[in-house]
């Protein structure tokens, strides 16, 4: 399961729109925004819909992928007293915030930091109203996918900053993920924490049992609220954090909306090429991924299989005497089409071509894969060929040099057809099936370049 963690604000949104789906008989007063700018807020504001940011005591926060917050004094929901943030409070604080790099702690001991954390500029802050209620009404609930077989459902009386400080007062329910709705209802109801209010237990536990369906049915593989407050039949969700099961995509598109996976915290933004594949992937049943490592490595590859993609950088890597020659991490596997293919091939052909190696020697392509179980490999080689087609004029110009190796459905003709074409194309390659192991190729094109092969 690849796992893709979404804002805050999105995490919320989705609830929102599912609610009467699944949270029957209880409300969610969702009244919230996102902005990058306290000019943005200030706009918001002036919106049909918002007039709430003018009327009602607010609470801003980052919305970029960390935790903690509130121990790293990121956090605004009072200037003299809890809940008398004003709109002009929140706009000035999130652009003073903005303004400079911040940086975000991940682990405390009490409240002191004991890791060097994360250095960055602030650029999405979620604003909402501020909801009054006391440290013994914020409960906490979790669900996480823990394998093939099970879930697990977390549930706690105690929630809110010090969470994990009290992990021996949450229950813990592994549920088959094959369970049906009324196993499901039965096995929480039967673990509901002995310690949540009993005027609170029964709204509690409808909605425990409901959010796990909606974890289920929205294909999360992790959703926290922490925490959840219960005021009579409102449930407000203060601090939410998710990821979904980005694999899943292409399936849950009218679900999720327009759904954005952003960059974490203190992490390089994704460039264009990387963004485009992300696009491509989301769209796909087949699983298509690239992250650049460096634009001006010599050594690219084009791996089928996410296995096989971390052998291959791990030996590029030992052979090559670090990773400073390894381009590109990625793969496409789970039976893309020759277009998906095509496509992605172009994409790492573009970057690869877009300037010689700065001591003049061979770019070097890996083809390479584990045996294929189901993914027919003359089609994706198919889709390779076409891109090679497009690009053989520029890849002879920084010369580049192709090593295949594959095995699996069609691989003969595979291989056949791709050596056919490169040598037509005036490409050198060298091509091997399944008898050969699956990293001899990366050992063969580092001995190549010391015979000065062309």
């Amino acid at each position: 399961m690849a796992q893709k963690p979404i804002r805050e604000y999105d995490g919320k949104r989705l609830f929102k729109e599912n609610w009467d789906k699944y949270f029957k008989g209880l409300n969610y007063p969702f009244e919230s925004v996102l902005v990058k700018s306290g000019e943005e807020l200030l706009k918001k504001a002036e919106e049909p819909g918002y007039e709430w940011l003018k009327q009602k005591p607010l609470v801003a926060k980052p919305d970029m992928l960390f935790g903690k917050r509130g121990k790293n004094d990121l956090v605004l929901f009072k200037v003299n007293k809890p809940g008398d943030v004003t709109l002009k409070d929140a706009a000035k604080w999130i652009d003073d915030k903005r303004s400079q790099k911040v940086r975000v702690y991940s682990k405390f001991e009490g409240d002191k930091p004991v890791d060097e954390g994360k250095e960055d500029y602030l650029t999405y802050f979620i604003v909402e109203p501020f909801t009054p209620h006391s440290e013994d009404e914020e409960y906490y609930i979790a669900a996480a996918s823990l394998d093939e077989n099970y879930d697990a459902l977390y549930m706690s009386a105690h929630g809110g900053m010090e969470v994990e400080e009290n992990w021996d007062k949450v229950t813990e329910v592994k549920i088959p993920i094959d369970a049906t709705d009324e196993e499901i209802e039965k096995l929480i109801k039967e673990n509901i924490p002995t310690d949540i209010p009993a005027d609170k237990k029964e709204v509690y536990a409808n909605f425990a049992v409901n959010f796990y369906k909606f974890f289920r049915d929205l294909n999360f593989a992790y959703l926290e609220i922490n925490p959840v407050v219960i005021v009579g039949n409102d449930v407000y969700l203060l601090d939410l954090v998710a990821r979904l099961d980005d694999t899943a995509g292409f399936l849950m598109k009218d679900k999720w909306g327009d759904i954005e996976f952003p960059t974490p915290f203190g992490m390089p933004e994704k460039s264009p090429e990387e963004k485009a594949i992300a696009e491509a992937d989301s769209k796909s049943g087949a699983s298509l991924k690239l992250t650049v490592l460096n634009p001006k490595g010599r050594i690219w590859t084009l791996v089928a299989g996410g296995g096989a993609s971390v052998v291959y950088a791990d030996t590029i890597a030992d052979l090559a005497g670090g990773v400073e020659d390894l381009a590109n991490y990625g793969e496409y596997s789970g039976g893309p089409t020759t277009d998906e293919t095509r496509f992605y091939t172009e994409t790492v052909l573009d970057l690869m071509t877009r300037e010689k190696d700065p001591k003049g020697r061979d770019k070097i392509l890996i083809i390479g894969g584990a045996i294929a179980n189901f993914t027919d490999v003359a089609k994706t080689f198919t889709g390779i060929i076409q891109a090679f087609e497009k690009y053989a004029d520029k890849m002879k110009d920084v010369g580049v040099r192709i090593y295949v190796r594959r095995g699996g459905p069609n691989y003969e003709k595979g291989l056949k057809d791709i050596k056919e074409a490169a040598e037509r194309l005036g490409l050198p390659i060298k091509v091997f099936g399944p008898e050969t192991h699956i990293t001899d190729i990366v050992r063969m094109a580092l001995e190549d370049d010391k015979k000065g092969a062309k």
